[in-house]
């Protein structure tokens, strides 16, 4: 019986260590790391999901899953402490990338509320025909100054910080944005609340 136990353990340790040499595993591990400014969570620490969405600010579809879905999601599952919500940074062009910086620049208790700006009014900087310029006048109604934010644009702080979250999305395996990860779990597009209620009911319990 002794022999055999021994066994039995032995092959749960190989079995183990495979596990964490698989692709799988590392992807967990990275979607696990917040990136050097750390994740701006929302919703209770004791919530039964987790929610992280890898989004681009020039993206058109967060765009939209942010003025469609994000009011509702909020309100049904954030609010109530049954879904806890991180954004995070998965530019997808240099405007992007300039964007979270801004957002990034004054602290994390701002980021939400200025990432909720650029998504609410996107088609008029992004699609500028000068969009730093259209960048720039956006930013001032949240208090920047032209001197503070081309302060913001040149830390390079800042900017390994937004590049590192891309690139360790990208090794957990975010490929386009909107990318959502429930529970581990990787759904991608800007989904419905339908969508999501199908998702999110039997894992908050109804």
């Amino acid at each position: 019986m002794t022999n055999r136990r021994q066994l039995l353990t032995g092959a749960a340790g190989i079995a183990a260590a495979a596990m964490l040499g698989s692709p799988s595993a590392q992807a967990q591990a990275d979607l696990a790391t917040p990136g050097p400014l750390g994740d701006v969570w929302l919703g209770s620490a004791d919530a039964k999901v987790t929610i992280i969405e890898y989004a681009s600010l020039t993206c058109g579809h967060c765009a939209t899953f942010h003025k469609d879905t994000w009011p509702a999601l909020k309100a049904k599952y954030i609010d109530t402490g049954k879904v806890r919500f991180t954004l995070r940074e998965f530019p997808l062009d240099p405007l992007a990338t300039a964007g979270f910086m801004l957002a990034r620049c004054n602290g994390n208790d701002k980021y939400v509320p200025m990432t909720d700006l650029l998504f609410a009014q996107q088609k008029s900087w992004a699609f500028s025909d000068k969009p730093v310029d259209a960048l720039s006048a956006m930013v001032k109604q949240a208090g920047f100054t032209q001197d503070s934010f081309e302060a913001c644009l040149k830390r390079q702080d800042i900017y390994d910080a937004v590049t590192q979250v891309k690139d360790r999305g990208a090794k957990a395996g975010v490929e386009s944005t909107p990318t959502f990860f429930i529970n581990g779990q990787k759904r991608s597009g800007a989904l419905s609340i339908a969508e999501f209620d199908k998702i999110l009911e039997p894992l908050v319990g109804g």
